[in-house]
């Protein structure tokens, strides 16, 4: 979640905030790509007896950007439709759920997959089954099952999964939103406190996952195997969206909905935290209603980002050398716009070109780190990470802090000196923080409403 709630009309509608995308060579298949969209927030393991689903009535999107244009030439569409058992019960199921096709499972959802590229749909597979969310128990007593059961192999070589997860992104949300206090600097903040240890405010959260393994040669322009890290052709950018009909018509007395029209777009996200953090609350809601290749217009924020200049005011003292950078950043618009040009990280470059768009731009060619993956990514000399894409694991609160606090300035400009905080700066949350799989869907088991506990230190 880490753009969750980031827009005052998306904060409304969770069904459709669209909360993190991962895009990953996959460490266990590494012919292929792992895509992961997730959607919404904050879900408590006890939140019944209306469970969390997907909306029927939103279409969810994956889009890839394969020939440096901003716009998508492949996008996978999901549809969700609900199917209620028993409607005389307020039950959410009657009895211990031991399987997908469960008559003690009362309302479940299904799903079509449709490939669009190059403007020709081809429906990949329809009637998906998702699993429940993992209740208890008395109600899932083997959750582990039921979800390996919901991941579909289906036409092209792709397998998706869609249902609940547990919360992959860990952050110190309680500090973060309280003028940007990092426990363990929070000594050295505005409001100085002792230093303490950072809470995981997602601790035992769910999150609803779109989950897909893509062979890579479906995601090239030409078909082909990427091979060569220094090709352009290597490289696709990624994002992930929800669009809801235009028009909406309430049924008084009844409680239905009638919706029609073309679909709109009303969220989206590629670099974590982007409309979260850079883009300020006036076009938080158009950001989320354009497409990513008319970002040109957002520019300005990332070359001068308001944190940037915060940080200095917060922490007194302790970036004196960032709080006299005056200059356009175009580190941050080469991270998160246009991706990183070869030469500027010898052996690496996930660029798309000059037209700016909020994309996670992923190098097919580097292979996945097997031995010892680092969370920093690229900034901790692990090229198969964050900003090469983003990994399930990978620690972007940390990253883009860093990155925001100057530490990535020289890459564009050698004769500045970073502060000496700005390599250090961290909300004090790692991967330990939460649990991942070592698989597909790669997003740990979701907790259950009897599991769950309060929160605690990390």
């Amino acid at each position: 979640m880490s753009s969750h709630r980031e827009a005052p009309a998306i904060s409304q509608d969770p069904v459709a905030d669209n909360t993190d995308t991962y895009a990953f060579v996959s460490p266990d298949q590494p012919d292929t790509v792992t895509i992961i969209s997730n959607y919404l927030p904050l879900e408590a393991p006890f939140g019944g007896p209306n469970f969390f689903e997907f909306g029927d009535d939103v279409r969810y999107e994956i889009h890839i950007d394969n020939d440096a244009d901003g716009a998508p030439e492949i996008t996978y569409e999901f549809l969700f439709e609900t199917q209620v058992r028993n409607p005389d019960t307020f039950l959410y199921n009657t009895g211990p759920i031991d399987s997908l096709d469960s008559a003690n499972w009362n309302r479940r959802q299904f799903y079509t997959v449709t490939r669009v590229k190059n403007g020709h749909r081809q429906v990949l597979a329809t009637g998906l089954s998702c699993p429940p969310c993992n209740i208890g128990p008395g109600s899932t007593p083997d959750y582990e099952s039921l979800a390996a059961a919901a991941v579909h192999k289906i036409a092209g070589g792709h397998t998706v999964f869609a249902g609940q997860r547990l919360e992959g992104f860990y952050v110190d949300l309680g500090a973060v939103f309280d003028l940007a206090d990092l426990r363990p600097f929070q000594s050295l903040h505005l409001g100085a406190m002792a230093a303490a240890h950072a809470v995981d405010a997602t601790h035992d959260f769910g999150v609803h996952s779109i989950a897909l393994k893509i062979p890579k040669h479906e995601l090239t322009r030409e078909g082909s195997k990427p091979a060569d890290p220094m090709a352009a052709t290597s490289v696709i950018g990624v994002w992930t969206a929800a669009s809801r009909r235009r028009a909406v018509v309430r049924h008084a007395g009844s409680g239905s909905v009638h919706e029609a029209g073309p679909w709109v777009q009303v969220s989206r996200l590629g670099n974590p935290l982007f409309n979260e953090v850079i883009v300020p609350l006036g076009d938080k809601d158009r950001w989320n209603a354009l497409p990513a290749q008319a970002d040109a217009q957002f520019l300005h924020y990332v070359l001068n980002p308001e944190l940037a200049g915060l940080l200095p005011a917060l922490y007194p003292g302790v970036f004196p050398n960032l709080a006299k950078l005056t200059a356009p950043r175009a580190d941050l618009a080469a991270i998160l716009m246009t991706g990183i040009p070869a030469g500027v990280v010898p052996g690496f470059q996930n660029f798309t070109g000059a037209n700016p768009a909020d994309q996670l731009r992923l190098n097919m060619a580097i292979p996945p780190t097997r031995n010892n993956p680092k969370p920093l990514g690229l900034v901790g000399g692990d090229p198969a990470g964050f900003p090469n894409g983003r990994r399930v694991f990978d620690d972007v609160v940390t990253v883009e802090l860093r990155a925001i606090a100057g530490a990535t300035y020289p890459l564009v400009n050698k004769s500045y000196t970073p502060d000496a905080a700005a390599a250090l700066v961290t909300d004090g949350l790692g991967p330990t923080s939460t649990r991942y799989l070592p698989h597909f869907p790669y997003l740990g088991t979701p907790v259950s409403g009897y599991q769950t506990r309060p929160l605690r230190a990390a």
